[in-house]
């Protein structure tokens, strides 16, 4: 009889910064896929190379970056920095530090994020909602592994590792010019690609029963399980929100329940309708914010967006893109043509 693997966890530290609600706050790596991926993060940890994670909201792929860096033997520090909360006015100094006097309020001189992760890691996390203007200084960065702070001429090296983490699809992104190419290709040195929870259903009932056994200490309860019914029902759910999701409906359900025993009920899970529901409003938000934008190719850009997800979500196969998106498979083919998805001869 073959021994059953053993759950690899990840967590984030005691008094970890993470307090972001989106974020995952535990890993596991239990599912076949799921270790597939442990191993491929453990053989780029000691390489150095640069990493761009790429996940869904919610997959742990800050977690993912910490265990590069713990697995790294590198000495320096592990820093985290979301992107997509820099304001624009103060990212210069935020990432590469300033000196005393460098702008209005700037009272006494401050090394940036990079000194700061001096000899460590920096984690990058939404890097594509980072700015142009910016994304062209991070690849001077990327290009001397120098910073200047502002407010200084004097270059200051740095020996840091990069791991950046996205949840957009950035070859889309490089297509329609919101992201640079060549900041693209030094980011994608080394790409992992964390699935959704949905795609990884072995590490459900793993990451369920950490969940548990976390809110059982809070809440002070003396036992938390699952009855059958509800291990039933967190295998079949979809999971839009991942492991977050997850986590919220272990801690409610244990918060509802009798003695700790957590039913099918007590989960309140969304029905597929809800999801699909859910998801239709987060299309239209998204769509909206396009349209309050300055493009003046929204139409385009949502067309191209849909064509080329379709395509990659059908592994490239034209005639289950054509299913999927209920067009011919003539139209489909001219789209691919257009957005130069095939070659003009294909």
């Amino acid at each position: 009889m073959s021994e059953q693997p053993q759950v690899k966890l990840l967590t984030f530290p005691p008094q970890g910064d993470a307090k972001e609600a989106w974020k995952a706050k535990a890993l596991v790596f239990f599912d076949p896929c799921s270790r597939g991926i442990l191993h491929e993060l453990d053989r780029l940890a000691p390489t150095g190379a640069t990493v761009l994670i790429v996940g869904e909201t919610g997959t742990g792929k800050e977690l993912a970056a910490r265990h590069l860096h713990e697995q790294s033997g590198r000495s320096g520090p592990f820093v985290a920095v979301n992107c997509a909360a820099l304001t624009e006015s103060l990212v210069d100094a935020e990432l590469f530090g300033h000196e005393t006097g460098a702008f209005t309020g700037a009272t006494h001189a401050r090394a940036g994020w990079f000194e700061a992760a001096q000899g460590g890691t920096l984690f990058l996390d939404e890097i594509g909602d980072m700015p142009p203007l910016l994304q062209l200084r991070l690849l001077r960065v990327l290009q001397e592994r120098q910073v200047v702070r502002l407010g200084s001429r004097k270059p200051i090296p740095i020996d840091v590792r990069i791991v950046a983490a996205t949840n957009v699809e950035l070859e889309s992104a490089v297509a329609s010019r919101q992201f640079r190419s060549d900041l693209y290709y030094r980011l994608n040195v080394a790409n992992v690609k964390l699935p959704p929870l949905r795609a990884r259903p072995g590490d459900i009932l793993p990451l369920a029963r950490h969940f548990l056994d976390l809110y059982r200490g809070q809440l002070r309860l003396e036992c938390a399980t699952l009855t059958p019914l509800a291990q039933q029902a967190l295998l079949q759910h979809s999971w839009p929100g991942n492991i977050r999701e997850l986590e919220n409906a272990i801690h409610v359900a244990l918060i509802m329940s009798e003695g700790g025993v957590v039913d099918a009920a007590a989960l309140r899970l969304r029905s597929a309708s809800a999801d699909s529901q859910n998801d239709l409003s987060a299309l239209d938000m998204t769509l909206q914010r396009l349209l309050r934008s300055d493009r003046q190719d929204v139409y385009e850009t949502v067309e191209r967006q849909l064509v080329t997800t379709a395509f990659k979500y059908c592994e490239r196969n034209q005639v289950q893109t054509a299913r999927r998106l209920g067009v011919s498979r003539n139209i489909v083919r001219a789209q691919l043509k257009r957005f130069g998805l095939l070659s003009a001869g294909a």
